[in-house]
């Protein structure tokens, strides 16, 4: 008897049907080797179970939380002094974020950005500037912790959305280290400062995207020079590849912190801006939207594009040349403010 054409189509339908059942059994049994597509059908039919989510990152580092769950809070801003005097600073090493910014006079100030990390010393606390608001716009409804600052930067900070602590409002947030000469000896902590802000907000959105593995095109770099000013802030960052960080120092003396160890980044990202200093004033202003160069180091490496910030509700995107947006490795970051005047000079 002779198989007619609808027969052999009833087998051959059979027969695949078995072939896909054995193979979804195996699948079922070793679901670690089953295709992507497979793997999501054996999820919906509930042969395997679904894969646990990722573990949650910090929005400002890329690092897995500690304990597994990021800390239930907005960032916290310090402003910290960089003259001369104030060196060592205690803290720094403690910020998920750092930005210096070109003030008065040849010197840098620093704002120190804490959420998934705390410490106990950060300080030098000083005054705030007009900056500081148009950067933290960018971490949502933050808390900014300074020590004084000019009527119009007041001014500025009262309008902006910011929670706002000096030792006034702060009370026994902020501690005078008598051991330390005035006005470089007032101190904070993360845990006094966030209590006496009594802020419900929750983390801020991430700011910039992370990689393990870079994959865009870049140059194997030694150091970068950023030369703020000659006398108070010749900026170079040297990469250590024991350490895998970048190193920070002055000119030819080693930026250290308190306790001793070496000021160091993840990643170093140079934000080139315009910078004006109006006439009845002596703090520069800082051209912070837009768009304008930029240069990413991180891995012992270079790469060079542009930053974007269409308005100062948005984040500041770092892309190359053909747009796409540059992933940092999972760590601490520095964005250094750097006026268009200066050059960025990096050896090899």
């Amino acid at each position: 008897m002779s198989i007619t054409r609808r027969g052999k189509t009833s087998i051959a339908v059979a027969t695949t049907l078995v072939v896909a059942g054995a193979a979804l059994g195996y699948f079922a049994l070793f679901p670690d080797q089953a295709p992507a597509i497979v793997r999501t059908t054996l999820t919906r039919v509930g042969l395997v179970e679904a894969p646990p989510p990722p573990p949650p990152a910090c929005p400002l580092t890329g690092e897995l939380a500690e304990g597994g769950a990021v800390p239930d809070r907005p960032a916290l801003a310090v402003k910290i002094e960089n003259y001369p005097d104030a060196r060592p600073q205690a803290g720094l090493q403690s910020a998920d974020v750092i930005y210096e910014e070109p003030v008065e006079g040849g010197i840098t100030r620093f704002i120190a950005v804490y959420q998934c990390r705390d410490d106990t010393r950060i300080g030098p606390v000083r005054s705030a500037r007009a900056v500081d608001p148009e950067v933290l716009s960018q971490f949502g409804v933050s808390i900014l912790a300074y020590s004084g600052g000019a009527p119009g930067v007041l001014n500025a900070l009262e309008d902006a959305d910011l929670v706002t602590l000096d030792e006034s409002s702060g009370g026994d947030a902020f501690v005078r280290d008598e051991s330390r000469e005035v006005p470089h000896n007032l101190y904070a902590s993360t845990a006094k400062l966030y209590g006496a802000a009594h802020s419900t907000e929750g983390p801020p959105p991430p700011l910039f995207v992370y990689a393990d593995e870079l994959t865009l095109r870049s140059r194997k770099v030694s150091s970068v020079h950023l030369p703020f000013s000659t006398n108070y802030a010749d900026v170079w960052w040297s990469w250590d590849a024991q350490l895998k960080e970048w190193v920070r120092a002055h000119g030819d003396v080693p930026h250290t912190v308190e306790t001793g160890g070496p000021v160091s980044a993840t990643n170093v990202v140079v934000q080139v801006v315009d910078m004006v200093i109006p006439p009845d004033r002596l703090t520069p202003e800082l051209e912070l939207t837009g768009s304008g160069k930029a240069y990413v180091f991180r891995d012992g490496r270079m790469l060079v594009g542009r930053w974007e910030r269409p308005t100062l509700n948005d984040v500041t995107r770092f892309v190359a040349k053909d747009g796409t947006e540059i992933p940092l490795a999972p760590g601490r970051t520095w964005v250094e403010l750097l006026p268009s005047t200066s050059a960025v000079e990096a050896a090899r």
